[in-house]
């Protein structure tokens, strides 16, 4: 089962980061220990001349992590149909209890990239690099969560057995099941629909509104977090029931599957942007009163606003056209 190509893939990608962390931690405090821009000292001239390097190594194994989430879960939708009882990605990761986990993590990991990569291109754009030592210091924080998703990947796919019967997602996203997934999925879709529009409208209104006056970056980047939230929870609860014309199936992976035209890729690609964006925001908002970036992070954070504006935009109009498409009725 591990030797599946995608897989490999995953895999090779988290080791890769993180070995790249690794290697690059006795860097990253010899950095944040001597790193001083004004002096012209050999060990000085030194950084300079490896910072680029390790910047672009690192760079490059963090957008690795951003299409890891794409693949793990189109990976876990792929291997359904080789466990008895999968219908869908859910059956997949419920093949052991690492599943889940690792997809978790996987997400956070997304996240955290993004956040990193938004600060590593501002800290360039600076003159005199004024945010070396935080990115730097960053991703040694950073190496225990890419050390978790390895550790977590490893558990699961070496630990997948195609002779077990899982359970699938109707045990897991319905009214009756216990936990999150089962609140979600039994709220009201009347309630649910307008907390799914209203928390839309108001990270689109934060974020045009920071792009017209370049104030509340953090209130963007705190909705951008409820609004991703609140958008699981509308998929659950009531859009997925109008794409699958089906009042009982919530299923948020069923509709990534070839059968439903792969239409979940068109809804959690802007959703995921929109909210990286919108958490860049924020992730860059502590600098901007410095002299070298103060003209940097608000245009960077305008430019990250209209991705995140465009995003939440696309996604709403993807969602409506669902249920307008839909020849189910939930509500008179």
């Amino acid at each position: 089962m591990i030797f599946q190509p995608s897989i490999i893939a995953l895999l090779l990608a988290s080791g890769l980061g993180v070995g790249m962390l690794l290697t690059a931690t006795p860097f990253a405090l010899q950095v944040i220990r001597y790193w001083d821009i004004g002096s012209g000292s050999e060990l000085q001239l030194t950084l300079e001349r490896r910072i680029y390097l390790f910047s672009t190594l690192v760079t490059f194994v963090l957008a690795l992590q951003l299409v890891s989430l794409l693949l793990f879960v189109f990976n876990a939708d792929r291997m359904a149909v080789m466990f008895v009882g999968a219908m869908c990605a859910v059956g997949t990761l419920n093949a052991n209890s690492y599943g889940f986990p690792a997809l978790s993590a996987q997400t956070a990991m997304f996240f955290l990239a993004s956040m990193w990569l938004t600060i590593n291109h501002v800290d360039t754009r600076g003159r005199d690099y004024p945010l070396v030592k935080i990115k730097y210091g960053l991703l040694i924080a950073m190496l225990p969560m890419l050390a978790a998703v390895l550790m977590l990947q490893w558990r699961y796919f070496s630990g997948l057995r195609t002779d077990i019967i899982t359970s699938c997602c109707g045990s897991l996203f319905s009214s009756e099941a216990h936990g999150l997934s089962g609140d979600l999925s039994a709220l009201p879709p009347g309630l649910a629909l307008i907390a799914f529009y209203g928390s839309l409208t108001l990270v689109v209104g934060a974020a045009v509104f920071y792009s017209r006056y370049r104030r509340g970056g953090y209130v963007v980047a705190a909705g951008s977090a409820a609004a991703m939230f609140v958008a699981v929870a509308g998929i659950l609860s009531f859009l997925s029931l109008y794409l699958y014309e089906h009042p009982h199936h919530h299923c948020p992976f069923c509709i990534l599957k070839p059968e439903y035209d792969y239409q979940g890729y068109w809804l959690y690609v802007p959703l995921f942007t929109a909210t990286a964006a919108g958490l860049g925001i924020g992730a860059i908002q502590p600098f901007r009163g410095m002299a070298s970036l103060s003209d940097i992070v608000p245009e960077v954070s305008v430019r990250l606003a209209a991705v995140a504006v465009g995003g939440y935009l696309l996604f709403a109009a993807i969602a409506t056209l669902m249920v307008g498409r839909s020849n189910l009725i939930l509500l008179e």
